[in-house]
């Protein structure tokens, strides 16, 4: 593996480089996004494709990426751009991608203003929570999140945030009358440490589970756009936020083992099955078993 730092007016991007460019094989570079994870997260499964030159890298102001711009938002538009700028800096031609959570919505965002970077895009759980019918109630349930965290910090959120992401169905008066759950039920600290930083906890990151894709755009690309969704996550806000986009592309969704998380092994602290996931990713992207 070859580390590099692609350096842009607004951000030092850092990425990784598994295997050669120009590719062995002559497919396409294997580049694999996530938001607000970095390139570690990636790891278990880039592992799994040595036959493949993969790419992952770090979203601006995540992991080693840093930020120029004085901004502690994350966009959409504004990630796509970087993810835009490393292809071009691969000088490999356009990609298969595989991007997961925000990382997906950063995904749809590039292939819509962009369609000529991605040959196949596989879009992992994309949190796109107005999309849903309970569209308000998500939003009000994740102001709550936030709310938690900021008045009592990392633990407490974090804690809010399994509660929500791992409630079944719609966000109905009974998930909003349960009690905050306790930090120590999921092994996490009571005390406060004192940072509001958190990307995932804070509202640094809401336009991203805010945006709404550009569904003529997304038709009219020659990419192959498949929305993916794990078999565990169905009846959880990802799982209705991946079918809810898949219907809006008037397609349905993909199914792959194991939940939001699947493709990560025991170093993520909660192992989903990145075996099995390489095996249907390598099925859904055309190659072999």
């Amino acid at each position: 593996m070859e580390t590099y730092t692609l350096e842009t007016p607004a951000a030092d991007l850092v990425y990784d480089v598994r295997g050669p460019l120009p590719t062995a094989d002559g497919r396409p570079p294997l580049l694999m996004v996530g938001q607000p994870m970095d390139a570690g997260g990636f790891a278990a499964l880039a592992e799994r494709f040595p036959e493949r030159t993969v790419v992952t890298f770090d979203p601006r102001g995540l992991g080693r990426s840093t930020r120029k711009d004085g901004r502690s938002e994350y966009e959409p538009e504004t990630l796509a751009e970087d993810v835009h700028v490393l292809i071009e800096a691969l000088g490999a031609g356009p990609v298969e991608m595989f991007a997961s959570s925000g990382g997906a919505v950063t995904a749809l965002a590039l292939v819509a203003k962009h369609p000529a970077d991605v040959t196949t895009l596989v879009a992992h759980e994309p949190p796109l929570i107005t999309l849903t019918p309970d569209g308000p109630a998500a939003v009000r349930a994740r102001s709550e999140l936030r709310d938690t965290y900021e008045k009592q910090g990392w633990g407490a959120g974090m804690a809010a945030f399994i509660a929500m992401t791992s409630w079944e169905g719609e966000f109905t008066d009974a998930y909003f009358a349960q009690p905050a759950p306790d930090p120590a039920m999921f092994g996490l600290p009571a005390e406060d440490d004192g940072s509001r930083e958190d990307p995932l906890l804070s509202d640094r990151s809401w336009a991203v589970s805010s945006y709404t894709p550009d569904v003529g755009a997304l038709k009219a690309a020659p990419t192959r756009v498949v929305i993916a969704v794990g078999e565990e996550s169905a009846n959880v806000q990802t799982g209705r936020t991946s079918a809810a986009t898949a219907g809006l592309l008037g397609q349905q969704v993909t199914v792959f083992p194991s939940h939001h998380g699947g493709f990560c092994d025991e170093s993520s602290g909660y192992p989903g099955k990145p075996d099995e996931f390489a095996h249907r990713l390598r099925e859904v992207l055309g190659g072999a078993s």
